[in-house]
């Protein structure tokens, strides 16, 4: 049997063991470690290369950024701005048709600006943002979508734990990156903004229990305001953070681990200048950044040395003459790239997706003139659809778990999100057709 035949089999043999349940991390190692061993039928070198990839894989400074946004994320999270930006973006949407939906997308847009993190949105804006939808007369299960839909902005809108995994895998810059992602970002965001407001007006009963109450509601004059004064106190916090941490990070002050670092130290003295950060949280949020970064890390680890299997097998330059000669050309070798990445969002997490697909795809997108940070942002985007697609969907999994609310099942939640998924779809093709949404700032 032939190194690239081998490589192939190897591949699905990954493919088989994640969707046995086995971790990711695990069986990257052990197909790599595999690999190497009976294509060279040299098991001291399959020991050699793990010993190198252990050391050389993860010591650089830059991966010192993956922990520090964590914090930073973990931070915020536990200072409730997430509920301020909310109720703030409620106060100022409250007249606008779909008001509560497109304020969620709002408050998710600001919050992901910080965490990085969509499941971390999820969680907190299904806590904030669907009781106070239903009591406003949306349907539990459109206010359930809403939040899951646009939770995965924290993917795309930097600072992100995808785009930071995407820069270390394909080696471009993770700063640039960040500002490849603020374009597609804010339009997933207006995107999913317009969306809300045509359907509530094409299909009133989708979004709300009782169309005419809601209206009535909406125009109520009655409401106690929030004066400006309330609502710049809630927002400058967040506001401040994001300033410091992108702002510095745009204009080269900062490098991004830097940024990180400085974040989370903004983030810190927000969190205890609100008094929400007592020893047991303190200790619950190291802990959990601990879990989070160790687990990436030994992702990134593993995804690097399965990278080298794959450059040994010959398999990345294999798939390239076999795309070349099969008469696709960049924009079609694309297209081709981003139906795999949807499809095996169905069965795969997003993380799993990148560290399977991306050593493969990254070579052979640079050897046919592909900007990887274009490449990049269209394999996050695609990958965000991942989150959102039966049967795995975790973001909507999230929202349910997190609501536990027996009348909302995760089929209604499914059919909620449906418009959300046809928005990103449509940002993805504009991505793809028009690199210039990527590079405009760079």
């Amino acid at each position: 049997m032939t190194a690239l035949a081998m490589g192939f089999l190897l591949i699905a043999l990954l493919i088989m063991l994640v969707l046995l349940g086995m971790q990711i991390a695990y069986a990257l190692l052990g197909v790599a470690f595999l690999g190497i061993w009976l294509i060279r039928d040299n098991i001291d070198l399959a020991f050699r290369m793990l010993e190198l990839t252990t050391y050389s894989g993860i010591a650089d400074y830059l991966f010192a950024t993956i922990p520090l946004f964590v914090l930073m994320g973990l931070l915020v999270s536990a200072s409730n701005v997430g509920r301020d930006t909310f109720e703030v973006a409620e106060e100022l949407l409250r007249r606008m048709i779909c008001g509560l939906g497109v304020a969620t997308v709002a408050a998710n847009t600001v919050f992901a600006a910080v965490t990085g993190v969509s499941i971390a949105s999820a969680a907190v804006f299904t806590r904030i943002a669907v009781p106070e939808m239903s009591r406003h007369g949306y349907r539990p299960a459109f206010a359930a979508g809403t939040v899951a839909g646009s939770s995965v902005l924290g993917m795309m809108i930097p600072p992100s734990l995808l785009l930071i995994v995407y820069g270390v895998l394909a080696e471009v810059s993770v700063g640039g990156m960040f500002i490849a992602g603020i374009v597609p970002g804010l339009m997933l965001a207006g995107g999913f903004m317009v969306m809300l407001i045509m359907i509530t007006l094409l299909f009133p009963r989708f979004v709300l229990t009782d169309p005419e109450r809601a209206g009535i509601r909406r125009l109520d004059r009655d409401h106690r305001r929030m004066s400006l004064g309330q609502m710049l106190a809630k927002l400058t916090p967040i506001v401040a953070l994001v300033i410091l941490v992108l702002g510095g990070l745009y204009t080269g002050f900062f490098t991004p681990t830097e940024a990180g670092g400085v974040g989370a130290f903004g983030a810190l003295l927000l969190a205890l200048s609100r008094r929400t950060l007592d020893r047991k949280k303190l200790w619950q949020v190291m802990k959990q950044t601990g879990v989070i970064s160790v687990s990436i890390l030994l992702l990134l680890l593993a995804a690097s040395f399965y990278s080298r299997m794959l450059a040994i097998a010959g398999l990345p330059n294999a798939i390239a003459l076999l795309v070349s000669e099969s008469g696709f050309g960049p924009l079609g070798f694309m297209f081709f790239y981003a139906g795999i990445i949807l499809m095996m969002g169905m069965i795969l997490d997003s993380t799993s997706i990148l560290l399977i697909m991306v050593p493969i795809a990254a070579p052979i997108a640079q050897s046919m003139g592909i900007d990887l940070i274009h490449f990049g942002i269209v394999t996050v985007i695609a990958v965000e659809i991942g989150l959102l697609t039966p049967p795995f969907g975790i973001s909507v999994f999230t929202v349910q778990n997190t609501l536990n609310d027996p009348s909302v099942s995760v089929e209604q939640i499914f059919a909620a999100i449906l418009p959300f998924i046809a928005v990103m779809v449509l940002v993805l093709v504009t991505v793809v057709l028009v690199p210039a949404t990527v590079t405009v700032f760079l």
